[in-house]
């Protein structure tokens, strides 16, 4: 399909502007990541550019992790799947030692509603669809979760089947929705677990938590999703490298 670069500064270089447009291709839905994207001859074709221009547009794309390329098969859309790296701040292991691995993931609720005012704050819009879920490795509760996204973009997601739902979202948002996460701010504090908590964690009322305030944002840089997770500051870890 034949089509115009990114209506971005046409002073930008080339490959600037057709990064913007394929990534724009990728946010739409698209190109899936079960397939691959159109070559780069073929890319160079459709927008009369050179291949090596479209190499770079692309090799900056997997850079920043949109596009994988895979030896033999060509180059895909990179399923997103970073939410699983809530764990890292969970330090979770079986009897004899050996660390847990395979989350799972229980869902509770999921509903059209009003956002509370910290969701609210941070997608600046108040209709959303909230989801509550428990996650579990080895059927020890781990994370309890809400979770709130933009109604006006996730349109028919409290009606999806069950069978729908796996232990990670961000994959789902873009098979379903077309919507690419690519990056995801967290806030970390700690706080004592409610009644309602405790009783879903396993826990006593009062016990400590640590808290995991997520804001992630689509490849527009636009907030989609806001999550607030608690989990056992028993089982808390951080570790920072400083170069």
């Amino acid at each position: 399909m034949a089509t115009g670069l990114s209506a971005t500064d046409d002073r930008l270089p080339a490959y600037q502007r057709l990064r913007d447009t394929l990534a724009s291709r990728i946010a739409s839905g698209e190109w899936t990541a079960d397939a691959p994207i159109p070559s780069e001859a073929r890319i160079a074709k459709d927008y009369s550019l050179s291949v090596g221009t479209v190499r770079k547009s692309v090799d900056g794309l997997v850079a920043e992790g949109l596009l994988e390329r895979r030896q033999g098969s060509g180059t895909y859309v990179r399923a997103p799947s970073f939410d699983a790296s809530l764990f890292r701040f969970f330090q979770l292991r079986e009897a004899d030692g050996s660390q847990l691995s395979i989350p799972s993931s229980q869902l509770i609720l999921r509903t059209k509603t009003t956002a509370p005012k910290e969701a609210a704050e941070a997608l600046g819009v108040r209709d959303v669809i909230k989801i509550v879920r428990l996650r579990s490795l080895s059927d020890l509760p781990v994370l309890f979760e809400e979770i709130y996204v933009p109604a006006a973009l996730f349109d028919g997601f409290a009606d999806l089947p069950d069978v729908s739902f796996g232990p990670l979202l961000y994959p789902l948002y873009f098979e379903q929705f077309g919507v690419l996460v690519k990056r995801a701010t967290d806030d970390l504090s700690f706080e004592q677990a409610s009644s309602a908590v405790a009783s879903q964690l396993r826990l006593l009322t009062g016990d400590p938590l640590a808290v995991i305030r997520r804001t992630a944002f689509d490849i527009n840089n636009k907030p989609v999703e806001w999550r607030i997770a608690q989990g056992s500051a028993a089982q808390f870890r951080y570790r920072s490298e400083i170069n």
